[in-house]
């Protein structure tokens, strides 16, 4: 079946969508955004994302848009498409008007869906582990608000790939690990997990959530707290989580082995779970 898009109200191939150019997400980066993923035809946990969607929508002041119409859309465009395994982009931008910093008085929220099949990640980083590299973050100070202002998050993406490495781990001035450019971040020490805690400074990740609860019901130590690049060295067991992330080892950091280079075993319990979940 096709990969489709929707825009404020119609579906249409992906490569007929349009936006004028003077939308404010377009200009100034004045829209947020939402990513929803399927498995065996059935949305994963999208309550959860359209809770993350109305928290960054009121935290940048848009005009209301129901909930219901969101989801109605969501699963219109997903039941048009019939993909069993899809990711849906979801982007709300505050509208289309003249360009001025101030908020437009009388724009209308844009929104926007495109629905494509998902690219599993190469099997072989699950099984053998991912190299990440650390970067000084430099994002803006919200970022538990899911903008498209994303240029830092780019840039150092890139800046992994030119290092041979899969992804980046942003890193504060003042030293405390936080996350990757597109997921969250755990590690893992004497068999208990740590990862940043629920702060403006980082993501507020739905995989991130079902983990917690994982671990909760699985009686595994976790706790939300700092850490530096010390105890991410040292620690026996580093992965990230994330929507299509999943549950994704890392093995490297910055050319150093973590642990003994090798995958662990809380991690590949912990991806296991979450593909229990998945399949529950």
């Amino acid at each position: 079946m096709p990969e489709l898009a929707y825009l404020n109200g119609t579906i249409m191939p992906i490569e007929n969508a349009a936006v004028p150019v003077e939308d404010r997400g377009y200009n100034f980066g004045d829209a947020v955004y939402e990513y929803v993923a399927s498995y065996n035809g059935r949305l994963f946990y999208l309550e959860p994302h359209l809770d993350r969607l109305e928290h960054s929508m009121a935290a940048l002041a848009f005009p209301p848009l129901p909930r219901e119409k969101i989801r109605t859309a969501i699963e219109t465009l997903f039941a048009e498409a019939a993909i069993d395994r899809a990711g849906i982009y979801i982007q709300i931008s505050r509208g289309v008007a003249p360009r001025d910093h101030a908020f437009p008085a009388d724009a209308e929220l844009q929104f926007l869906m495109i629905l494509r099949r998902v690219h599993e990640k190469p099997a072989v980083l699950r099984d053998k582990g991912a190299a990440a590299i650390t970067v000084t973050d430099i994002r803006w100070g919200r970022c538990d608000i899911k903008t498209v202002q994303l240029l830092p998050n780019v840039l150092a993406k890139q800046q992994a790939l030119e290092a041979g490495a899969y992804d980046a781990i942003f890193v504060a001035e003042t030293g405390e690990v936080r996350e990757g450019t597109s997921s969250n971040l755990f590690i893992i020490k004497d068999q208990s997990l740590i990862t940043h805690p629920l702060t403006q400074r980082i993501l507020p990740g739905i995989t991130r959530m079902i983990i917690l609860d994982i671990c909760k019901a699985a009686g595994l130590s976790v706790e939300e707290a700092y850490f530096d690049k010390a105890a991410l060295y040292a620690a026996d067991e580093v992965f990230m989580s994330g929507t299509i992330t999943e549950v994704l080892p890392i093995t490297r950091i910055d050319d150093k082995p973590i642990g003994d280079g090798a995958v662990g075993p809380v991690t590949r319990r912990l991806n296991r779970d979450l593909l229990d979940r998945i399949g529950g």
